[in-house]
């Protein structure tokens, strides 16, 4: 099956299979969240991006080999409802932007700076810290080192970019300013095209396809 990364609250997961990571995307409700579980293939240790809600969703996507850590994109609330259980059943360190953590009422063992790494098994994760959606929002990047056809780098946004723009800053110019600023710099400014995107919710894309789309974001103000 080719990886598509669409899927539905209630609908079996989606698995992108990389040479040395497998990539397994579940939407759980109620607002329609995106969880990552990242599994190394050489250690089958694992990770989780997101205890958005749905703790038993997330533990049956676990598995029986448990998790070493979650991280958590940022601070909202819809992006922590399972976190307490999900850490209670796994036992899993739990890492989060430092500008967040005072927003994320499960505690967070590891606060995550700029170009910080997270690495688990043989995987390393670089954070981007991209502020304007929250304070301490991060993107996590893994640059697969296989080279083309298949190693491009894959990133996890959060709520920071999504097919058709940056995340919502409220009609607030300033967060909307920094955030496009960072998304730019930090994300569009350092990967490639062929860069997999995989947003806090819905659907997945390329930033070779919103790459054309930033000056029309920028005008548009949102």
């Amino acid at each position: 099956m080719t990886y598509s990364g669409a899927v539905k609250v209630g609908g079996p997961a989606d698995v992108h299979e990389l040479q040395d990571l497998m990539i397994s995307k579940v939407a759980v409700g109620p607002m329609d969240n995106n969880a990552y579980l990242l599994r190394c293939r050489a250690t089958d240790q694992q990770l989780l991006i997101d205890a958005a809600n749905e703790p038993e969703t997330l533990r049956h996507l676990i598995g029986e080999d448990g998790i070493g850590a979650v991280v958590t994109t940022h601070r909202h609330g819809d992006h922590w409802q399972a976190l307490q259980e999900v850490v209670e059943a796994t036992g899993a360190r739990t890492y989060a932007g430092r500008e967040d953590v005072e927003g994320i009422p499960v505690a967070t063992d590891v606060a995550v700076a700029d170009g910080d790494t997270i690495e688990f098994g043989r995987i390393t994760l670089t954070a981007r810290h991209l502020v304007g959606h929250t304070p301490g929002s991060i993107a996590l990047v893994y640059d697969d080192p296989h080279g083309h056809p298949h190693g491009h780098p894959h990133v996890f946004t959060g709520d920071c970019l999504f097919p058709g723009g940056v995340g919502n800053t409220w009609k607030d110019p300033e967060a909307f300013a920094s955030l496009i600023d960072d998304v730019e710099t930090k994300i569009f400014g350092t990967l490639p095209d062929e860069t997999w995107v995989y947003p806090g919710h819905g659907g997945d894309t390329t930033l070779g396809a919103e790459r054309p789309h930033l000056q029309e974001w920028r005008e548009r103000g949102w």
